[in-house]
C-alpha cells in the first residue's frame, strides 16, 4: 500500500455509524485507487442464552401459542430475483424511504404508472438522499421494501413493468 494514501477519518467513522444503525456487517466505499472496506463481526456472548428461572406454566403456554414474528417486509425481495427484468435494484447500501418526509404521501404506490426518470424512493447514505428514478415506463406491481429498512447493494427495490 502507498505511504501517499490517506483515509479521512471522518468518513471512517462515518461507514462505521452507518454499519452500527442500519445493523449490516459489511460496507465498502470505492473513490478511484481508494478503497475502504469496515467488516462488523458481531459475536453472540455466551450468557446471552437467558438462565433466569423456568417460567410458571401460564407464561410458557402464552408463549408457545404467540405466533411467530413474521418476517420483516423486506423478505418477499429474496423472493424476486435481482435479474428480474422489472426489477429496480438498489444502486448502493443506505436506508430506503418511500416519501420525501415521514408524513408526506409516499413517491409512488402499486399500481402506480411510472415514467422513465421519475422518482420511485430515496435511499440515505452517509447523510445523503439519493434519489432512484425509474429505469423504465411502467407501472409498480410490487413494493418490496418498507421506509425506513436498510438495503444492501444490488438488492431488488421495487417491480416495474
Amino acid at each position: 500500500m502507498s505511504k501517499d494514501l490517506q483515509f479521512d477519518p471522518a468518513t471512517i467513522r462515518e461507514l462505521a455509524q452507518i454499519l452500527r444503525e442500519s445493523d449490516l456487517t459489511e460496507i465498502e466505499l470505492v473513490d478511484n485507487d481508494m478503497r475502504v472496506k469496515l467488516v462488523r463481526q458481531l459475536t453472540v456472548a455466551p450468557m446471552a442464552m437467558p438462565v433466569a428461572a423456568a417460567p410458571s406454566p401460564s407464561a410458557a403456554s402464552a408463549a408457545a401459542a404467540a405466533p411467530a414474528p413474521s418476517p420483516s417486509p423486506a423478505a418477499p425481495a429474496a423472493e424476486v430475483d435481482a435479474d428480474h427484468p422489472g426489477a429496480v435494484n438498489s444502486p448502493m447500501v443506505g436506508v430506503a424511504y418511500l416519501s420525501s418526509e415521514p408524513t408526506a404521501a409516499p413517491f409512488v404506490t402499486v399500481g402506480s404508472k411510472v415514467t422513465q426518470g421519475q422518482t420511485l424512493l430515496l435511499i440515505e447514505a452517509m447523510k445523503t438522499y439519493n434519489q432512484i428514478k425509474a429505469p423504465r415506463a411502467g407501472t409498480v406491481t410490487r413494493i418490496l421494501v418498507e421506509s425506513g429498512t436498510p438495503v444492501e447493494f444490488g438488492e431488488p427495490l421495487m417491480i416495474v413493468e
